[in-house]
């Protein structure tokens, strides 16, 4: 009878470890890069090389060319990395991008300018959809990237802390 408890209750602990582990395991490989096309006012996340989803995007009230300073409603282009995640964002959720780097600030200290800072990918206000393919899109950030509420969720999900972000003209 002792036999049968201890292998009835060994098989149970080996079940319990099985089911344990494997629920662990994530689902899918995370986004590892960021390719934001500001020209094209779209952003694609991709693992592994491969495109997973693309979105239409707002940017900074005056998109064309690269962020120099504080205010001027630019979006900064080059290479930087996702480093925070605010679930407590003013714009439902933001994912922080790691501007001003070393180049942006030695560039700015140059002009004499203040290169600003609080690049986000973040939530717009109010819209749950996503942007309609053909309409026109209105840049209103003060050089963040905005995309809907719904697709901010998406994206808090899928994109870890860490993750490269390539802003292209």
């Amino acid at each position: 009878m002792l036999r049968i408890f201890i292998a009835v209750l060994s098989f149970q602990l080996l079940a319990a470890f099985t089911v344990t582990a494997s629920a662990e395991e994530p689902a899918e490989a995370p986004i590892d890069l960021i390719i934001i096309e500001k020209s094209k006012r779209e952003m694609t996340l991709l693992r592994d090389g491969a495109a997973v989803q693309t979105y239409r995007i707002a940017l900074g009230f005056a998109p064309a060319g690269d962020k120099e300073r504080e205010g001027d409603g630019k979006t900064p282009e080059g290479r930087y990395r996702i480093n925070f995640k605010n679930p407590n964002s003013q714009f439902h959720l933001s994912l922080k991008i790691s501007y001003p780097d070393a180049d942006d600030r030695a560039a700015a200290k140059a002009r004499g300018d203040d290169p600003g800072g609080d690049i986000f990918i973040h939530g717009t206000p109010g819209m749950r959809g996503a942007y309609l393919a053909h309409a026109r899109i209105r840049d209103w950030t003060h050089g963040c990237i905005a995309v809907t509420e719904s697709e901010i969720e998406e994206i808090w999900r899928l994109v870890p802390v860490g993750a490269a972000v390539e802003v292209r003209p």
